[in-house]
């Protein structure tokens, strides 16, 4: 049975979705994120990718080294961090993170988001991703 993590700050969609990846905590990837200098508290979480790739480096996790355009969600791989709500502020992009898994051909989202009533999401055409990172080894 997959255990969503469920962001514990407004801000730490990015924390979560690593935490997802790599089953860790939110509290623990919290803590390993403070030691690496990322904040959820930085508002630059929502519009860079350095971040959530430097956390999975650190955990020895590989993905893709660009954003890759969403087509499909039958295109995605079998593991990915989603870019879903993307909107503008001031000219900068910024976009909510969310993880794609595929396990026994089944796909879902794992979207850490506290206000939603199930954070395994499978209702798809709710979500409209604008890119993904591929991950390509995880724990």
């Amino acid at each position: 049975m997959i255990q969503p993590v469920v962001q514990e700050e407004a801000t730490g969609c990015g924390i979560a979705s690593v935490a997802n990846i790599l089953g860790k905590t939110y509290s623990d990837m919290k803590a390993i994120a403070n030691a690496m200098g990322i904040q959820a508290s930085d508002r630059s979480l929502w519009s860079d990718t350095r971040y959530v790739r430097r956390l999975l480096s650190s955990a020895g996790v590989t993905c893709s080294d660009a954003e890759i355009p969403f087509q499909s969600w039958d295109g995605l791989p079998d593991l990915a961090l989603l870019s879903i709500k993307h909107h503008q502020e001031d000219g900068k992009d910024f976009w909510h993170w969310v993880v794609f898994k595929r396990v026994a051909g089944q796909p879902f989202v794992l979207d850490s988001a506290s206000y939603l009533p199930s954070n395994i999401r499978q209702d798809f055409a709710a979500m409209q991703p604008k890119w993904f990172i591929e991950v390509y080894s995880a724990l």
